[in-house]
């Protein structure tokens, strides 16, 4: 057994994601065989004595089944509809199969607005506790009926809230099975291509593998899939990627098996709060900074103050958790914010010393004091 896959191996909680092209057959049709095969992986980790919570996408392709359609609806509404029908068949293939090996579906919907409150993000937390304790498997998909974003594109919103679910657990891991067979070390396209076994930390190296050289701009889901990897490692917990149609994926990995590419966690993780703050949790607004400042908070782990910062944008108030973005629009960090929108414009680009003078008042010296900024 590789030693770098302790972490995964010794996880007593499993998040395990997967896409909707991992669920389909060829015609983008809702594969039953194939659910049926992930539910009784999902009962052998329980045998296993892991906690399971499953992110499960196909509710659109599920609902398009049964409807009869060859292709996907392109009004939001027709698709609200065919995932809310497709749901329900969706679960019950589940259900179904998990029944027969002893064991139960729990559905839960939720959005991320959802999470967005710090109360029912605990809430949350306290009803999957509770259905590990009654033996059942909770099955979590993205509420279609009224999540626009997911709906809109194709894919993204279940990897994120995979990485919302796994934040929600000190000792987790997640495992993202996909339609590709991990993390390629150059464009998979290039027949010498290779998948990367481990990858130790996340960083500028390994962002550029799913970057097109042409625009900078990272494309395809594996983006997607890196932002959730980089979050879930950063707060202590390890994530791999595989390909969803390995047999007894999960099983393997769960055995050591080097399947796909797993990231390692790093040694200091974030606490539960700096989770919530740092990937669940919705901005409200956007401050950009300079490079100066960027320096002070990712290498230095400093506070953001006001002198760093050069605009603000969106319209904010004290409390408010606010996205920390460079001048090219990356985003760096996110924080609890000390100052309203209103009052950052007036006092962005000062020393801290001249923030009384302008505002008459200085309740704070930061902007946003490092014990409540989460670097991305």
């Amino acid at each position: 057994m590789d030693s770098d896959r302790k972490a995964l191996i010794e996880a007593p909680t499993w998040i395990v994601k997967v896409g909707s092209r991992s669920l389909t057959d060829a015609r983008g049709q809702l594969d039953a065989d194939q659910i049926a095969n992930l539910a009784t992986q999902l009962v052998a980790l329980q045998s296993l004595g892991k906690e399971i919570v499953l992110v499960s996408s196909g509710a659109v392709a599920s609902g398009m089944g049964r409807l009869g359609l060859t292709s996907r609806p392109t009004d939001l509404a027709t698709l609200q509809a065919v995932a809310a029908i497709g749901q329900t068949h969706l679960i019950h293939v589940y259900e179904e199969t998990l029944q027969r090996h002893g064991s139960r579906a729990a559905q839960i919907l939720l959005t991320a607005a959802e999470l967005d409150d710090r109360v029912a993000y605990l809430n949350v937390r306290n009803t999957l506790l509770r259905l590990f304790e009654l033996g059942a498997i909770p099955i979590i998909n993205e509420n279609d009926t009224v999540a626009v974003d997911e709906l809109k594109t194709t894919f993204g919103d279940n990897d994120r809230l995979a990485g919302m679910v796994a934040g929600l657990f000190h000792a987790s891991a997640l495992v993202i099975l996909s339609d590709v067979h991990g993390l390629y070390d150059r464009d998979p396209r290039d027949p010498g291509a290779m998948v990367l076994s481990t990858v130790a930390k996340i960083d500028e190296s390994i962002d550029e593998l799913v970057r097109d050289r042409n625009t900078g701009i990272s494309k395809g889901g594996m983006a997607s899939k890196l932002a959730t990897a980089r979050f879930v490692t950063s707060s202590g917990q390890p994530a791999a990627i595989a390909w969803g149609r390995e047999p007894d994926v999960l099983v393997r990995l769960a055995h050591g098996e080097s399947l796909g590419t797993l990231f390692l966690p790093q040694s200091r993780g974030l606490a539960s709060r700096k989770r919530w703050i740092g990937f669940t949790a919705q901005p409200s607004g956007v401050v950009i900074v300079d490079q100066g400042a960027v320096h002070a908070m990712k290498a230095e782990g400093r506070s953001l103050l006001a002198i760093g910062v050069s605009e603000v944008q969106g319209d904010f108030g004290k409390g408010d958790i606010v996205s920390v973005r460079t001048q090219d629009s990356i985003e760096v960090a996110r924080g609890l914010s000390n100052y309203s929108a209103e009052q950052i414009r007036k006092i962005r680009g000062c020393r801290s010393d001249r923030i009384e003078q302008i505002l008459g008042q200085c309740p704070y010296d930061e902007i946003i004091h490092r014990d409540n900024l989460a670097i991305i």
